[in-house]
């Protein structure tokens, strides 16, 4: 049976000033292509301006986990990335991927005690730290992001 299509992103603005929709698969190597070619369309739009490093990251960040989680590094799976910036409340970012999703509260703090030398949790640790807003949505398969 083949897989449910993802849904389109939503984005609730007549105000946009860039919208994006890719579609990627779930291939490490198409990770930076895709930031690098979202964040030189953002700079010329001039979203976020002064947080393109912060957006960048995050964007890495959820980007591999997706890849790496989510489809288990399969490249016949999809990844859906889905970036929209209006000026006055900044840059919007969604990564949606087809796996079975997680619960973010399961996920141990990686700068307390021996989750210091985990190897998980990192890049969701620094897309808190780097987002103004954070939410996983789908049961864990989406992920929500905002940089005003």
């Amino acid at each position: 049976m083949p897989a449910e299509p993802m849904p389109r992103c939503e984005f609730q603005s007549n105000d946009l000033v860039l919208r994006i929709d890719v579609t990627l698969a779930a291939d490490p190597n198409a990770i930076g292509l895709v930031v690098e070619r979202v964040m030189e369309i953002a700079r010329g739009m001039q979203c976020a301006e002064g947080k393109e490093f912060e957006v960048e990251l995050a964007i890495q960040e959820a980007l591999a986990n997706a890849v790496k989680h989510g489809c288990k590094g399969d490249p016949s799976k999809m990844v859906q990335f889905c970036v929209a910036c209006d000026q006055n409340r900044g840059m919007l970012m969604i990564v949606r991927d087809p796996g079975e999703g997680f619960d973010p509260r399961s996920i141990p703090d990686c700068i307390v005690g021996e989750n210091v030398y985990s190897e998980h949790g990192r890049g969701i640790f620094l897309i808190n730290r780097l987002m103004d807003q954070v939410s996983f949505e789908r049961g864990g398969t989406e992920i929500r992001m905002k940089k005003a």
